[in-house]
């Protein structure tokens, strides 16, 4: 007995080429592989359908054509997201795994439904990014989404959206709903489902962005601004405040700091940098540049020493920064009640936790510090990236010319390549911030 869905499938009509057939709005290719047996495959336009019959039956002659996977495209991309373990040697992060479960949910699955993984061709990957970045269809497609968790949730379905309904993604947006499926294909590859990645070569929108100097710039607090923002905030969370400032840290990696990761005491205290909490989840850093150790000034150390005194959790496991039950602090949280009413008070109401990350670099650069200790200091995984941050806040004079007489008769060390010799690097500068 058939199945109903065999039962009412439309039939196959031919078409003037031999081998294609033309299936409701889709068409099929017949051919027989080294073994005899008819195989098909589906396309979607009568064109690819000729090139796709042309490749089989190259593919049959030389004696390459694979039968291939019969998988689904759902239901292997949805079994490898929760086997994935990266391609690198730092491994694949939980959080990021979370993502790409949900963008392959809510792009890649519904639009290649039933599809097989081996019938997914380069074609099909350039009509799912044009349906990506259809502003129109992602309305649509949105709305259809919102309507699907309505039922399961058992609540009301939201009304239809307008007929102009848009929801334009950006560039970076499409990339990422393409990005599991690249790796879902390179992984299938590897694990001989399919003979090539159809994502390999793929072009991505790139459009151009109009950004106004505010938007496109580095943004810092002046020091007046800094000076009472530390003055204006709550008692509880100044402490922090002034670490993010005296030591350029994420607000992410502030919160997940230990007392274990500050050393107080000896002459050269520091925080050292070792993770980060993300999603309220503590992730080492991304790469080794991450991993840091950051001086500070004996002021702040002070400050520390007797906030630990005073801590209901001072073992070097529980947190420098925790919540009133001990717990994680949460970054949107301290944002909307610290900072928001703080910055708005100093007339800096576009600053963000960034900002306090930006000023120390600004305040390292007025000082003097090279970029290669800055882009350490910052965690950051090249200098050039350093430069390209903040270069534009650095002084773009040339400077003063080299008097090369006086500078040879003065005495001054100067380095060479064959002793190996030069000047040596000043101590660490520290400064009161509050001051």
């Amino acid at each position: 007995m058939q199945s109903k869905s065999r039962k009412n499938a439309a039939p196959m009509e031919k078409t003037k080429t031999p081998g294609i057939y033309k299936r409701g709005r889709r068409y099929v290719v017949t051919f027989l592989d080294g073994d005899g047996n008819q195989r098909k495959q589906a396309a979607r336009t009568f064109a690819e359908a000729r090139k796709l019959k042309a490749a089989r039956t190259a593919d049959v002659a030389r004696g390459e054509f694979d039968v291939g996977s019969q998988d689904l495209f759902r239901d292997y991309s949805l079994a490898w997201i929760e086997r994935y373990t990266g391609t690198g040697r730092r491994g694949f992060r939980e959080t990021t795994r979370e993502d790409y479960r949900r963008l392959l949910q809510e792009f890649a699955v519904p639009f290649f439904k039933r599809r097989k993984l081996s019938e997914i061709t380069p074609s099909d990957i350039a009509s799912f990014i044009a349906w990506v970045a259809d502003a129109e269809a992602q309305a649509k497609h949105a709305h259809q989404q919102a309507v699907a968790r309505a039922r399961e949730e058992g609540k009301r379905p939201p009304p239809p959206p307008a007929a102009d309904a848009r929801r334009e993604l950006t560039d970076s947006s499409i990339r990422n709903a393409l990005n599991p499926v690249r790796s879902c294909f390179a992984t299938a590859v590897r694990e001989g489902k399919v003979r090539h990645n159809p994502t390999v070569g793929a072009a991505l929108p790139h459009r151009e962005r109009i950004e106004d100097a505010d938007g496109a710039e580095v943004r810092t607090f002046t020091r007046e601004q800094l000076a009472t923002l530390l003055d204006v905030v709550h008692p509880q969370h100044r402490t922090m405040l002034r670490l993010l400032a005296a030591t350029g840290l994420r607000v992410s990696e502030v919160i997940a700091l230990q007392w274990r990761h500050l050393r107080l005491e000896g002459s050269e205290p520091c925080v050292r940098v070792r993770r980060a909490l993300v999603r309220g989840r503590p992730h080492p850093p991304k790469s080794k540049y991450g991993k840091r150790e950051v001086p500070l000034d004996p002021a702040l150390v002070s400050e520390l020493r007797q906030r630990r005194k005073g801590s209901e959790w001072p073992g070097d496991e529980d947190l420098v920064f925790p919540s009133l039950a001990g717990t994680a602090l949460q970054p949107e949280n301290l944002r909307r009640r610290v900072l928001r009413p703080a910055v708005e008070e100093v007339g800096a109401p576009w600053a963000s936790f960034h900002a306090f990350r930006h000023t120390f670099a600004a305040m390292h650069i007025a000082r003097g510090t090279n970029v290669m200790q800055l882009s350490r200091l910052l965690g950051h995984h090249s200098a050039a990236f350093t430069l390209e941050i903040y270069g534009h806040i650095m002084d773009a004079d040339v400077g003063e010319p080299i008097a090369l007489a006086t500078e040879l008769e003065s005495g001054n060390e100067v380095a060479t390549e064959a002793t190996g010799t030069g000047p040596t690097e000043p101590e660490w500068p520290t400064a009161d911030l509050a001051a």
